[in-house]
């Protein structure tokens, strides 16, 4: 009898550790997507603020070159 108490504690506690471990692999999944889908929508802002603060450093270098010309 303790023989069958015991194995169905351990095949509860084995399902109850295959239930968490599909859910941690399966909550690391949503998140891979997630982020791979947040830095597919942010990939053009950063390009847009590259370019933005080139074009600065650009105008920058342009406003000393003159001011050192004078």
């Amino acid at each position: 009898m303790l023989l069958w108490i015991a194995l169905a504690v351990a095949v509860v506690a084995l399902v109850a550790l295959a239930v968490l471990v599909h859910g941690v692999l399966g909550g690391m999944g949503r998140l891979r997507r997630e982020l791979e889908a947040g830095q597919r929508d942010l990939n053009p802002v950063l390009e847009q603020v590259q370019a933005t603060v080139a074009a600065a450093e650009r105008t920058k270098a342009q406003r000393e070159a003159r001011s050192n010309g004078r």
